[in-house]
């Protein structure tokens, strides 16, 4: 498989957090919907082996430009690092989340002297500390507000007028956002792969795309290589992943569990089944040992979910994306002193 690198430019808030399984989801509906009558027939092609460890396509979830997610590991897989911290802070130091890829090249010990919060990498500008706003620094997640309409009488509820408020983020004007592509270029050519990335950019990400938000300018796609350690013995993970039964070490593995509960998209949406079937992921930045031999040239790992009338009742043949590109890491010893 052959791997890009893609920067993002945010031109409107998103409703929807920023995560590859999504990204990928909505990308085999533009893949479809792009050949007519025969896109479906293209997309279960390319969905061929999807669930038996051949995908066509890996998204990761979507990151501040140069940075990865932070490893879940313990503090004692740093040790004598954490003192190193300027203006040292626990409660501050848990939204340093993001780690520079090129980091990668230094041991582990000395990664979380590098990691950054989102105000780090997006700092308010002069003028916006001068007006006393110097909390809009960073990625700005608000509630927007909403009324519930009857659909039948074309009027607000009755129990004061049934407001109800969605999260939107928005990013400052210079943010740039990246995200890495693994994908087959027999299966799927790399120019179809772009224009269905720039298309997803002009009608919007996730939710409430159809009122303008979720868009995006896609302003580079570059052939790269995923940042690894020498002598790695670990995975570090780009994106959500369905991890289980993939031989993995459990004493020395570490992950985040996430619940995903999944809704169908585009014109699936209107089918009136809407949700799937609840899903367990690890989040991003889980760091999973493999029980085998290490693998240096693996660039994923996890799972295909579905395609078995597991997922959906509506579309039996619905996939949910299990998988994720990975960084190889040198995994030291926990320090448990």
């Amino acid at each position: 498989m052959e791997t890009l690198r893609v920067t993002l430019k945010p031109q409107t808030a998103f409703a929807t957090p920023l995560h590859g399984d999504t990204l990928f989801g909505q990308l085999c509906w533009i893949l479809r919907n792009n050949l007519g009558e025969l896109g479906e027939d293209w997309l279960n092609e390319l969905l061929t082996g999807y669930t038996q460890g051949n995908p066509f396509l890996v998204v990761s979830d979507i990151f501040p430009a140069g940075f990865i997610p932070r490893p879940q590991l313990p503090s004692g897989f740093f040790p004598g690092q954490e003192e190193k911290i300027e203006g040292r802070d626990r409660k501050a130091d848990k939204k340093r989340t993001w780690m520079p890829w090129k980091a990668c090249e230094e041991p582990l010990p000395a990664w979380i002297t590098t990691c950054k919060s989102d105000k780090e990498i997006w700092p308010a500008d002069p003028e916006t500390v001068k007006s006393g706003k110097s909390h809009m620094a960073g990625r700005v997640v608000q509630p927007q507000p909403r009324n519930a309409i009857n659909r039948l009488t074309g009027t607000t509820g009755a129990d004061g007028f049934a407001p109800y408020a969605v999260e939107q983020t928005w990013f400052p004007p210079t943010a740039r956002l990246e995200l890495w592509l693994l994908f087959d270029p027999k299966r799927l050519p790399r120019e179809d792969l772009a224009k269905a990335l720039f298309a997803v950019g002009q009608t919007g990400f996730g939710k409430d795309a159809n009122v303008g938000l979720g868009k995006f300018l896609v302003e580079d796609v570059g052939v790269a290589s995923l940042p690894t350690q020498k002598e790695s013995n670990a995975w570090l993970t780009l994106g959500f992943c369905a991890p289980q039964g993939g031989g993995f070490n459990p004493e020395r593995s570490f992950y985040q569990v996430f619940t995903r509960f999944g809704r169908h998209g585009d014109v699936a949406a209107l089918t009136g089944q809407v949700y799937k079937n609840p899903i367990l992921l690890a989040r991003a930045g889980a760091v999973l040992v493999p029980a085998d031999p290490f693998d240096p040239g693996r660039r994923f790992v996890g799972q295909g979910l579905g395609g078995d009338n597991s997922l959906s009742s509506a579309i039996p043949g619905t996939v949910h994306q299990g998988y994720c590109p990975v960084v190889g890491i040198r995994l030291l010893e926990e320090n448990r002193s």
